[in-house]
């Protein structure tokens, strides 16, 4: 299959709204995270994308900033790729993208945060080199 791994434009972010909606399974409505696109669209965000014969069937979110622990850090957000296009070594070779991308830019680290029962998740990232150093609070306020 034919699939093109690129960064999207800050100016098209709203295209990724359809499939971080579905990654949510719809708990965060299209009208709440077009909001949020549009906020992100002015902070130090890039947004990295897998197109299938033009369609948008992957996504993940990149944030950039200097962390004290571990210097120069892009954290991953909303890491999705449909199921469809699942179990053939895609996420893989977007993870291998992604970092190499992340590395031209002059960053040192990958971080992500997974959610606690997404199972399959933790084994990918596990085998992609991702160690576990610690947990993610929320409260909101």
């Amino acid at each position: 299959m034919d699939y093109q791994f690129q960064i999207l434009p800050n100016a098209e972010l709203q295209n990724i709204v359809p499939l971080v909606y579905e990654l949510n399974n719809g708990k965060i409505s299209l009208d709440v995270l077009q909001s949020r696109f549009k906020e992100m669209q002015q902070q130090n965000y890039e947004c990295a994308v897998i197109k299938h014969n033009e369609a948008l069937i992957g996504v993940t979110g990149m944030w950039f900033c200097t962390r004290h622990y571990i210097g120069k850090s892009a954290e991953l957000d909303h890491v999705y790729i449909q199921s469809e296009h699942r179990g053939s070594g895609l996420g893989k070779q977007f993870m291998a993208w992604i970092a190499n991308y992340i590395k031209a830019k002059g960053y040192q680290s990958i971080e992500l945060n997974t959610y606690v029962q997404n199972y399959p998740s933790h084994k990918f990232y596990y085998n992609e080199g991702f160690q576990i150093l610690g947990y993610h609070f929320l409260k909101k306020i």
